[in-house]
């Protein structure tokens, strides 16, 4: 969580310069590179009915990282990842067993009214419906990623959608990003890929190998304090007590709503689970 809400704060500054699809290009191609050559997938082993979840999770990654970037240009980092948390915890509280998952979700809504504040009529809807976006992507992603890990083992579904990921984020990116690639542009997109997507994906596989997925998703309710924390450090970003308290709500919303699962220990699909299915008991 660290890694990425790290990697999002010091994504801001090349935003600026190449825009939310110039990073998110610049970030993916990078990642993926490194993903290829680290696991070196087998195309061989590819079977037909695999393109479209694989092409599926790469358009959903691409399209949600560049609405997350566009996101934070225009609004707080925190008040980002709370909106968008609000996708994860909708998709686990439809798989949920109980009724009252669909409570918290609303608690979580709750909060993100409270952090967004629209009664003082100051709301940026454009960075707001951008962190929604992003929202649905990572619900989407969540679904199809657990597929993929079904299917292949380790970082192996990671090398061949990130490279989807990368393309579906040129069409943004590229037109963006022409006239501005510098040394510089090249090199920090090349460092913030390593932070997010290598070591985020690499770390949540080594979790979710020594964690049970309960565990692991009330341990990532956390994560909009942690983009608020890195927020105030890295951007400057101060948020009022009305707005803290909002993430509070989301805090506590996403950690309850794991209550009541199941708390068995990961079994063999699990264990090589890829990364965003440990949120989702189910």
């Amino acid at each position: 969580m660290l890694a990425v809400q790290l990697g999002s704060a010091l994504s801001v500054h090349l935003v600026d310069e190449v825009g939310a699809g110039g990073t998110a290009w610049l970030r993916l191609t990078a990642g993926a590179v490194i993903f290829l050559v680290i696991a070196r997938p087998s195309f061989r082993s590819l079977r037909g009915h695999d393109a479209p979840i694989l092409l599926g999770l790469g358009v959903t990654m691409g399209l949600q990282t560049v609405a997350f970037l566009a996101a934070i240009r225009r609004i707080p980092l925190g008040t980002t990842v709370a909106i968008e948390f609000l996708g994860p915890l909708a998709v686990a509280a439809l798989h949920s067993r109980t009724r009252q998952a669909l409570l918290w979700v609303g608690a979580a809504g709750v909060g993100v009214a409270l952090v967004t504040e629209p009664w003082l009529g100051n709301v940026h809807w454009q960075g707001v419906g951008y962190a929604g976006v992003a929202g649905v992507g990572w619900g989407v992603y969540i679904v199809l990623t657990q597929r993929v890990a079904d299917r292949f083992t380790g970082i192996t579904g990671l090398a061949l959608t990130v490279p989807v990921a990368a393309a579906t984020a040129a069409a943004f990116g590229i037109p963006q990003a022409a006239g501005h690639f510098t040394l510089a542009v090249i090199a920090t997109s090349i460092g913030l890929a390593i932070l997010l997507p290598v070591l985020t994906y690499s770390f949540e596989l080594l979790a979710l190998r020594r964690m049970t997925p309960t565990a692991f998703g009330t341990l990532f309710a956390l994560e909009p304090a942690i983009g608020v924390i890195l927020g105030l450090i890295v951007l400057h970003q101060n948020l009022s007590w009305v707005q803290l308290t909002g993430i509070l709500v989301v805090v506590l919303a996403g950690a309850a709503s794991q209550r009541g699962e199941p708390h068995r220990p990961p079994g063999p699909h699990q264990a090589g689970a890829q990364p965003g299915t440990g949120p989702l008991p189910f």
